[in-house]
């Protein structure tokens, strides 16, 4: 046959589902295979993968997928991956490392744009400049200023792993993965161990790009609506110079145990003043993940036992009350050899034995007598909804698929089978049919007689954090001591040379040479989203005329300022005991099989903004449904069921939700510190962002902890409140509907929510004014962790900032140029941030797991001197603008349409208002830069700051500058 631009056809298949014909080619000359699928989708995503095993916890791979992205051969600049994110119409833009993977995708719904992207990207895989400064930079290297100063590390990756060892919930994962696979790669950390990375050579770097990043390794994928012929014609214009390579990537299987073993391992718990901090999971080794059917069957069985609250497994954990939340993470289904994993977080260490107990006692009772057959039938309906929507909210749906594709083509698997999931489906339900214990004997096959087991027991060690610091400073001071005075000045020189390599500007003709769209490829135009505004009984409708595939999305919303402000906090509670709880005819089990045997799901959510152009607060606790339009009326009738009998007077039910939300907000606090801190710095300024604090952030982990002991101590008082939030909010005078569906479907589903809504209460629709009390300007959280998050922000219009929104345009190159350069690059932290809400004003400043806290602080304040200063050139300042303009379209679904379409009409934000913010981006110029120095000034001065991070890094910096931070311990 012929071969297509250097490639062979392998494999072709329609995959109806997705309505999407693929095709696997292979590259002839280098072996290079290339997954295409082709659709109508304009979200186009490319990938190219690279099979990388870990030999050990350097974190090799981790830090290879940062330095890859440094600079190659047809873009020599520092970071053309920045240069891409500031000048970029990009739907998704980054790189993973896994245990045994690297991926590198790109999205965008440009076609010019995203063949810019696929070029950058794959010159950076397979020709990168990784100079010995590369692994420094990205990795480790010593850091030394002058020869009598301490020695110390630094590196991106040194500190993000610092950052991800800080958090028990990963270090759980890895624990858990690790006792499971302990002869295989599997059995290291891909991604790194801070007290390993220093073992990493730049020898053995450089040999593992050689060895790995070749197209004879190379997975490559397409999807999308771009021309299925350009993809081969691109890739082989990149894959011809290179040969065939025999490379082995192979991952092998692990040997089967001859029995089970427990596995103790301490972790870092701060000051442990809690009795109850353990974790324990009991996990299991799966077979490989290439029969789809098997595949999917345990990926039912795993949502059956814990993927609710309804579920027996996940139910008999959380009502044992041996633990505040569940903990583990289900089924995994990434790697060759699935596992599962579960068990309790927020245990006492000498209940283990009980949790490990408990855990095959169910497995066992659950096999004798069987699963709920409306247990089953929910637990199928969910995930055949969640196939069929393929709902990927804001990220790429062509990039779930690839990374779903991976899991057999990665160990020379079908790549279509993970994706045509109809047949696998239907032999499942037919076996569930003819076979009246399927899942039980899938239970009784892969858990109960599986001695492939560990179970895992997290202790917490006060004192671990002080050893593992102590022993960080024992290595150094050896390193130290075994140097000559040559060498030491040899590491200072070689400290300075990396600052000033960092520091050093690109070559302009290099930078010049990164591929990047024009102004006058950019829509001058907003896109509207379709709204109708009607009322039904005092109730507002929003209306969406978008394509949905039949499926009805509703969101059904409470105005909050109809409650006084002191029941915020109980709002997120009230929110999920309604679905939670029961009703007066179904407990919460036999309703939580309700909802998910008859829709896509129901969750509360809540949302809250200054309204644009006001000092107003719009404040809303949703209930968000979905559902077939065939099953439109159950969702109805389930809502209605829940708002009007939901049964809250459960003190048991209400507990547990209390501790699991405890418990998630405080696993938050390290892998999305620097969202807690945002949220409480922007609590300073406004009552909508204050509200907002009072419902999920530092606030209410707060009050949650106290509320625990209440609901044990005064029962009643707890459930008046609930039942006085729910007599104020369900007022139809106060609520509002947002539909999204086709405009025949809506014909069809308005007579049934004006139904709905005439059979709830109509109330007197008051609000009621609230009084925040804010808090310190100036706090320092403490939280056990190995970095820091660092906030300093201020309300810039009550600095005399006049909105225009060419802000959007500075913002993005200050991230980009300034706050990457300053604080990630030179600085070590894993990122820095800038934000700005037009709609309140406030602007803030923020860093991801940084080793600094007072030098951060120091860099947002040089921040204005450096757009001061700026002399922005035309290329530069075009990047920045079509960068903004991307943000501002970014890529929804249309779910995602609806609902931000609701927001903004709630929040005052008018189509006009947003389109004259487009055309300031458009005619954004440098002097918008220079005048929004003058802001940044003042901010320097009237700024307030938040930081979280290690009790002494905080206490440093109280000392250095006389007690300023009010002081406060989170966890």
């Amino acid at each position: 046959m012929t071969i297509p631009h250097g490639f062979e056809l392998i494999k072709e298949e329609e995959i109806e589902e997705l309505n999407t014909r693929g095709r696997l080619f292979r590259h002839v000359k280098t072996g290079a295979e290339l997954l295409s699928l082709e659709n109508d989708d304009e979200n186009k995503v490319f990938g190219i993968t690279f099979r990388t095993p870990p030999a050990d916890s350097t974190g090799l791979p981790h830090i290879m997928e940062h330095s890859v992205l440094d600079g190659s051969q047809k873009y020599p600049v520092k970071e053309p991956f920045v240069e891409l994110i500031k000048g970029s119409l990009k739907t998704f833009l980054n790189a993973f490392t896994y245990p045994d993977k690297t991926c590198y995708p790109v999205a965008s719904q440009n076609v010019q744009d995203f063949y810019n992207l696929i070029d950058v990207y794959v010159d950076a895989v397979f020709h990168p400049l990784i100079s010995p400064f590369t692994l420094q930079q990205e990795g480790w290297h010593y850091e030394l200023e002058d020869v009598t100063a301490p020695l110390d590390y630094k590196g991106v990756v040194f500190n993000e792993m610092k950052g991800a060892y800080s958090s028990p919930d990963n270090v759980l994962a890895r624990f858990t993965q690790q006792s499971l696979f302990p002869d295989t790669p599997y059995g290291v950390d891909a991604g790194g161990d801070p007290q390993v990375i220093p073992d990493l050579t730049y020898e053995r770097f450089k040999r593992f790009h050689d060895t790995y990043y070749h197209p004879s390794n190379a997975r490559i994928y397409f999807y999308g609506d771009d021309d299925p012929q350009e993809r081969l014609r691109l890739m082989d214009g990149y894959l011809q110079d290179f040969e065939s390579l025999e490379v082995d990537s192979s991952i092998h299987l692990q040997p089967r145990f001859a029995e089970p073993k427990w596995v103790e391992m301490p972790y870092d718990a701060g000051e442990a003043s809690e009795e109850k901090k353990g974790f324990l999971t009991v996990n299991w080794l799966l077979p490989e993940t290439l029969d789809a059917e098997r595949t999917l069957s345990l990926h039912i069985l795993s949502h059956i036992l814990i993927g609710t609250p309804a579920s027996p497994l996940r139910k008999a954990l959380i009502d044992s009350g041996l633990g505040e939340d569940l903990a583990g993470q289900g089924l995994e289904g990434e790697l060759r050899q699935m596992f599962f994993s579960t068990g309790l977080k927020g245990i006492a260490v000498e209940d283990a034995k009980r949790v490990q107990a408990l855990i095959l006692e169910t497995l066992e009772d659950l096999t004798e007598n069987g699963f709920d057959p409306e247990m089953i039938e929910a637990s199928i309906n969910t995930t055949e909804f969640r196939l069929r929507e393929n709902n990927t909210g804001s990220f790429p749906r062509g990039l779930l698929l690839m990374l779903r594709a991976l899991t057999t083509w990665l160990y020379e698997g079908d790549p279509f089978a993970p994706l045509a999931f109809e047949e696998p489906l239907s032999n499942i339900k037919q076996r569930v049919h003819a076979e009246e214990h399927y899942f039980e004997t899938l239970v009784q096959k892969y858990l109960l007689e599986n001695q492939h087991r560990t179970t895992l027991l997290l202790k917490p060690d006060p004192g671990l954090r002080e050893q593992q610091d102590a022993a960080e400073r024992a290595r150094l001071q050896k390193v130290r001591q075994s140097l000559s005075q040559q060498q030491l000045e040899k590491i200072v020189e070689n400290t300075r040379e990396l600052q000033r390599r960092q520091q050093a500007p690109d070559d302009p003709q290099a930078l010049e040479a990164i591929p990047s769209l024009e102004l006058e490829d950019l829509e001058r135009e907003n896109k509207i989203i379709p709204l109708e505004i009607s009322q039904q009984g005092g109730t507002r409708i929003l209306y969406h005329d978008l394509f949905t595939n039949g499926i009805v999305y509703l969101d059904v919303g409470f105005n909050l300022h109809s409650l006084p402000d002191g029941y915020l906090p109980y709002v997120p509670l009230f929110g999920k005991a309604l679905i939670g709880l029961g009703t007066e005819t179904q407990d919460y089990v036999k309703l939580s099989q309700r909802i998910g045997r008859s829709t896509g799901g129901i969750y509360p959510a809540s949302f809250t903004s200054v309204i644009q152009d006001s000092r107003g607060t719009a404040a809303w606790l949703f209930l968000r449904a979905k559902a077939v339009t065939e099953k439109s009326d159950e969702m109805l009738a389930i809502l209605k069921d829940v708002l009007l009998t939901a049964n809250l007077d459960n003190r048991q039910r209400f507990r547990q939700i209390v501790l699991e939300q405890k418990a998630g907000l405080e696993s938050m606090l390290v892998p999305a510190g620097h969202r807690m801190v945002n949220t409480r710095l922007r609590a300073l300024f406004n009552a909508a962002d204050w509200a907002d604090e009072q419902m999920s952030g530092v606030e209410y982990l707060y009050f949650l902890r106290q509320l625990a002991e209440q609901v044990e101590r005064d029962w009643p008082a707890v459930l008046n409140k609930l039942e006085a939030i729910r007599k104020v909010l369900l007022d139809r005078q106060n609520m509002l509907c947002n539909l999204t569906l086709d405009e025949e479907n809506w014909q069809a589903f308005q007579p049934q929510l004006n139904a709905f809504l005439e059979a709830l209460p109509s109330g007197p629709g008051e609000s009621v004014l609230w009084n925040p009390q804010y808090g310190p300007d100036f706090q320092g959280l403490t939280i056990p962790a190995q970095v820091n998050y660092v906030g300093k922000g201020a309300n810039l219009y009550e600095l005399g900032y006049e909105p225009k929104g060419s802000i959007a345009v500075i913002l993005n190159y200050l991230r980009m140029a300034y706050l990457w350069e300053r604080v990630r690059v030179q600085g070590g932290a894993y990122g820095g941030f800038c934000a700005f809400d037009h709609r309140s004003g406030v602007f803030t400043f923020l860093s991801y797991r940084d080793p600094n806290l007072l030098g951060t602080l120091d860099n947002y304040d040089q921040a204005s001197q450096f757009l001061r200063q700026l002399d922005i050139n035309r290329e530069e300042l075009t990047k920045s603008i079509i960068g903004a303009i991307g943000d501002m379209d970014a890529y929804q679904l249309p779910d995602a349409k609806g609902y931000t379409s609701m927001l903004r009409y709630l929040a005052g934000d008018s189509d006009q208002a947003r389109q004259r913010r487009r055309e300031e981006i458009l005619a954004a110029s440098q002097e918008d830069f220079h005048q929004f120095a003058g802001v940044l000034e003042r901010l320097n001065e009237a700024g307030k700051v938040v930081v979280m991070g290690s009790q002494q890094a905080i206490q440093e910096a109280n000392q250095a500058r006389d007690g300023w931070l009010k002081v406060q311990k989170v966890l």
